[in-house]
């Protein structure tokens, strides 16, 4: 029998990804899309006759009541939010009801049509923030420095609780940063790699930054959209970090970046305290060794390929 998932943010990088993924292993897959949402399709324009697109909102629970019922999926994966952390700073309301209460809405519904569905939910290394040890596991405890980062802890913690008050199968995906030619231009590894493309070809002379000694465990999002069905495929659902286990600093990004179009970072990055987020997160680093033991997960794309990757990918779209 055909399994049918269903994804939220199914047009932004990891539900691309995931959609390609679960419909290379035979599934129905739905995606859910805002009916008023202004949403770029680009992500999904190859896979998206494939696909069965559906109307409904995290901010709205009776439309996801109707979803479940059309849909009938096996599997749910929760990966729509208000993402950008620089943004909750700005929008720290909006990002709340999304991030946050939007988890609870979606697993209510859940409990309330049927209890047997499979639950994804997309959390975050952001919840560590302020790191209260090196590296971060799922034992770390959490401590968030930014709006984003505390509403994923909630939605974090309201998944534990539905999965031990209900026994829903509600697992949580504790990422890391993961990153791809998919990435949107707000990200920092999209904004470098698609400046440097800017540079090469002659339509800037500059790239504005804020912290480049800011460090982060950057992976590809193609592998990381793997642990997230391998989660869901266990007999027990649990918590997993997701990450590579190395740190790379904004400086060593921009170095790697601009030297694979033959550039040096030196002649063009420029520091703008415009970019500082008001409480920064140094440096984050996983340990996914659980992960990789009971998933059987591994990265197959490393910081160096990755980069290198979004670098020509940026400077194909501009010379196309």
């Amino acid at each position: 029998m055909t399994k049918r998932a269903l994804i939220t943010g199914v047009t932004g990088q990891d539900g691309s990804y995931l959609a390609e993924l679960l419909l290379d292993k035979g599934y129905e897959v739905y995606g859910l899309i805002r009916r008023s949402s202004s949403a770029n399709f680009d992500r999904i324009g190859h896979i998206q006759e494939r696909l069965h697109l559906v109307s409904g909102d995290l901010m709205d629970e009776i439309s996801l009541f109707s979803v479940l019922r059309e849909v009938q999926p096996d599997e749910v994966y929760n990966l729509a939010a208000q993402s950008f952390v620089q943004t909750s700073w700005s929008q720290p309301v909006l990002t709340s009801e999304t991030t946050a209460l939007g988890v609870t809405r979606l697993l209510d519904a859940i409990r309330m049509v049927n209890p047997e569905i499979r639950f994804y939910q997309a959390s975050s290394s952001e919840m560590f923030g302020k790191v209260q040890s090196v590296p971060q596991n799922e034992q770390t405890d959490f401590y968030p420095r930014s709006p984003y980062g505390v509403a994923k802890v909630y939605g974090h913690w309201i998944t534990v609780n539905y999965r031990e008050s209900y026994g829903l199968h509600a697992s949580s995906g504790i990422l890391f940063n993961h990153e791809s030619p998919r990435r949107g231009l707000e990200f920092v590894t999209r904004k470098v790699t698609h400046g440097v493309a800017r540079i090469k070809t002659g339509r800037d002379h500059e790239l504005r930054l804020g912290n480049l000694d800011a460090q982060r465990d950057w992976g590809f999002a193609g592998d990381y959209v793997r642990a997230m069905w391998a989660m869901l495929q266990q007999d027990a659902p649990d918590d997993f970090v997701v990450a590579t286990g190395e740190t790379h600093s904004v400086r060593e990004l921009c170095d790697v970046a601009f030297a694979a179009a033959g550039l040096r970072w030196e002649d063009h990055v420029v520091l703008d305290e415009k970019f500082l987020r008001p409480a920064e997160v140094d440096s984050l680093v996983g340990d996914a060794s659980k992960a990789r033991q009971l998933l059987d997960w591994k990265c197959e794309v490393d910081f160096f390929q990755l980069v290198e990757m979004m670098v020509a990918a940026d400077l194909a779209l501009l010379q196309s």
